[in-house]
């Protein structure tokens, strides 16, 4: 398939086509690198995973991915947010075709032996998955491309990129700063963002999210003495009820007569110091999501709300100093979607067409929030392989197949790459 895509090409795509890349010389030796070398790669997934990285101290696993890259011959550099950025051909000027993959996780091991590999060849424990499985194949793409011919008829350049900030409240950091501040960001005209290791679902929508912390203080004291001071455990209590029963009344997931989801979640609570002392402080972290960015909103309306009327009616109680009580937004997530006729979905399909996988259309929480969110052309996809358990201690990944995903991602990335140098935006 020589020669970039033209519009009228575009429209007759399909499966025989991407049969016939496959069979070029230096694709398909690329598809047949990820067979041969399997042990290679899962050697390098259980390395990685056995490296720490949770949000905000990806360093250390970020230097090793670099020297990854480069001991593969990838000109490689870090930026000023933390992300590894890996040019093939030492160009830094693109148009790019970007692949990423994000190095943090929820949670960490304490040691190497955190993370093992069973008997069937599964491996387990903290971010084995996710997302351990997308950076491995972040890893798999640089050395196939690498050690294979070269692939003919790219128009763009590829861009390999393992960033910082995906989880929790890194708030998309990594990826806030490739395509908001880094002098690169105008440069990628596509997004291949690799999260976790399934190959059912091509997420194509982002969802949108708020994220709030809510203190309250007050004057505190002896359980017995100081009784009827105004207690921030039991006021935070009654605003976390207030709002979980109003929060499903049209603005929570069974409100919504028009079938877009939404979702909340108190994650984590904490104040107070001892069992007998009335509480100084206390503080919840609370998570939300939906499919309508005006529920969103909504949503966070209704938490003010509910924090007001829990302040009165514990205040109203007390029988001496008041409660104070302030919410602060520690996370958001904008929304965006692609167009159903982009040129990267009809690859995509292509591709699975050709591969035999069922994929479907999704909405998600992903790094591709923040280029779809701006116009551009992403997805987010998984990088092969099975996997549960994710945010979890008994988080799991088994590599049977990861091959099939890993010839997804190549298969896609070259015809992205043979696209004309024009921007892609959607409308």
């Amino acid at each position: 398939m020589a020669g970039a895509l033209t519009r009228d090409r575009l429209e007759a795509f399909g499966a025989k086509a991407v049969a016939e890349l496959a069979d070029t010389d230096g694709v398909r030796e690329c598809l047949q690198w990820f067979r041969r070398e399997k042990h290679w790669i899962n050697a390098r997934h259980l390395d990685l995973c056995r490296i720490p990285a949770p949000t905000f101290q990806e360093q250390a696993r970020a230097e090793w991915i670099a020297d990854q890259f480069r001991e593969t011959g990838w000109e490689t550099r870090l930026d000023r947010a933390g992300n590894v950025i890996a040019s093939m051909d030492g160009g830094w000027e693109g148009p790019f075709v970007a692949l990423t993959a994000h190095l943090d996780t929820v949670l960490a091991p304490r040691g190497p032996d955190d993370i093992t590999v069973k008997g069937d060849g599964m491996f387990q424990g903290p971010g084995v998955s996710d997302n351990g499985s997308g950076l491995v194949a972040l890893l798999a793409i640089a050395r196939a491309i690498r050690s294979c011919p070269p692939i003919s008829d790219c128009r763009r350049p590829l861009l390999l990129v393992a960033n910082v900030g995906e989880e929790g409240e890194g708030n998309l950091s990594g990826m806030r700063f490739l395509c908001r501040q880094s002098p690169l960001g105008s440069r990628i005209k596509a997004f291949v963002v690799l999260d976790g290791p399934s190959t059912d679902q091509i997420t194509c929508r982002a969802l949108a999210s708020r994220r709030f912390e809510i203190t309250l203080a007050g004057p505190g004291g002896h359980s017995w003495s100081d009784y009827g001071v105004a207690n921030p455990v039991h006021a935070l209590s009654r605003a976390i009820t207030l709002f979980s029963d109003n929060g499903h009344n049209g603005v929570g997931p069974a409100g919504d007569e028009s079938g877009l989801r939404s979702s909340f979640n108190f994650g984590t609570i904490d104040g107070g110091t001892s069992i007998n002392s009335i509480p100084t402080t206390a503080r919840a972290k609370v998570d939300m999501r939906s499919e309508s960015p005006v529920r969103v909103e909504e949503m966070a309306v209704l938490l003010t709300s509910c924090l007001e009327q829990a302040l009165k009616v514990e205040n109203d109680r007390s029988s001496g100093s008041r409660l104070t009580g302030k919410i602060r937004e520690i996370g958001s997530r904008p929304a965006g979607c692609l167009p159903d006729d982009a040129p990267i979905l009809r690859f995509l399909r292509a591709v699975d067409a050709h591969l035999g996988i069922r994929s479907h259309l999704d909405c998600a929480s992903t790094d591709a929030n923040i280029p779809l969110s701006m116009g551009l052309h992403a997805v987010s996809i998984g990088a092969g392989g099975r996997g549960g358990g994710a945010h979890t201690p008994e988080e799991w990944y088994h590599p049977e197949g990861r091959e099939i995903g890993l010839q997804r991602i190549l298969l896609a990335l070259c015809l992205l790459m043979r696209q004309p140098a024009a921007a892609a935006r959607t409308e």
